[in-house]
């Protein structure tokens, strides 16, 4: 839609708008909010005939029996709104946008097929857990080479000097370390990968998940405005990367759509996203911090997620050298349900801890 309607700046009036990326940044949030909020009930029907009915673990919160039967695979919502948003709004000649999206669908129809290994056909666990992980790095591979390859190297008129496999530094000026090629493909792979798999990890209570990925994503939609406009990034010593304020209409897509799946997802949830959602959203936020130069600092701005991984590794990690767990369950959002704190609780803390590390991550833009 944007190819026909605006098409250097020739089309009269109204449609002249559609040139600004926050025009189409805005049109394309609210416009997934509505899909989502328009066909969310009869996707949720539908599931609900189809018996895609999540399963419950016995060992953990009994609180979470009685969500069991609640649909599952609720993130084909979330990928439909968005996709449909990002084919109206945005721009399919920017490689940068095209490939993140492919790929975010690739790893949604990973993790579809996945849920549906659980739920369908009712194979503990789900599909094989080195295949799953061999595809996920597949896609994690084929996003990094076409981000190296494809992916128009940095204006020369940008005021920070860097390449695209350069390191930069919450908190310092400039890049700090050019990691080539060779080091810089497995870094991108391992922050893409790890992103995927931690938003997947923090998919346990009602709203947790998706509310945290709003928060990243729309931290992430802005630096992506900032990278994507030469003069802003000038002025506040970030790097500018021509082209990148496009990845700001994709993330706009994307937070509109998690805030109407939210509507169905918020307890008592009506329906789950599933690893079809947690694994391609999370993916969505490592490529996205990958294309703004902002791997290290997707740690601090979505430290929620980094809090849930690390707690199931040190979990695993003490449990199989001592003998002993660190916390009552995990991932940590287990620990404090079982501690006594309500669902409720849980979720709007996270989510308030999720803002404030946004606000930190934001605060970089200056304090350099």
């Amino acid at each position: 839609m944007f190819e026909f309607l605006y098409s250097g700046g020739h089309m009269p009036g109204f449609f002249r708008l559609f040139g600004y990326v926050s025009f189409r940044a805005l049109l394309a949030g609210l416009f997934a909010m509505a899909f989502c909020f328009l066909f969310g009930a009869p996707i949720i029907a539908w599931l609900r005939r189809l018996k895609f009915g999540e399963q419950i673990r016995g060992d953990g919160p009994q609180s979470h029996l009685s969500k069991a039967g609640t649909p599952t695979m609720g993130g084909i919502m979330v990928l439909a709104s968005m996709t449909a948003a990002c084919l109206l709004f945005g721009n399919l000649k920017n490689t940068s946008f095209v490939v993140t999206l492919l790929c975010t669908l690739s790893l949604g129809a990973i993790g579809f097929t996945d849920d549906y290994s659980k739920v369908v056909l009712k194979k503990k666990g789900g599909m094989n857990a080195r295949m799953k992980m061999l595809l996920t790095l597949a896609v994690a591979l084929f996003f990094c080479l076409a981000y190296n390859f494809m992916v128009p190297a940095p204006s020369v008129s940008a005021k920070i000097e860097y390449s695209k496999t350069g390191l930069f530094l919450p908190f310092i000026k400039g890049q700090v370390i050019d990691l080539t090629p060779w080091f810089a493909l497995p870094f991108w792979m391992v922050v893409m990968v790890g992103s995927a798999h931690a938003v997947n990890l923090t998919d346990g209570l009602d709203g947790l998940a998706i509310g945290n990925v709003c928060i990243v994503a729309a931290t992430l939609g802005v630096l992506a405005y900032i990278t994507g406009t030469p003069r802003v990034a000038n002025y506040l010593n970030v790097p500018a990367a021509d082209g990148a304020h496009e990845i700001a209409v994709f993330l706009a897509a994307l937070v509109g759509a998690g805030v109407g799946f939210l509507w169905f997802n918020a307890a008592p949830a009506q329906v789950f996203m599933g690893d079809t959602g947690s694994l391609s959203l999370g993916g969505a936020i490592g490529m996205s911090a990958i294309l703004l130069k902002k791997e290290v600092l997707l740690a601090i701005m979505g430290g929620v997620f980094v809090a849930e991984a690390l707690s199931v590794m040190l979990q695993v990690a003490s449990f199989k050298s001592r003998g002993k767990r660190i916390f009552k369950m995990a991932p940590l959002h287990h620990h404090f349900e079982l501690s006594g704190w309500p669902e409720t609780r849980v979720v709007i803390r996270f989510w308030l801890i999720g803002v404030i590390l946004a606000l930190i991550s934001l605060s970089t833009l200056r304090i350099q």
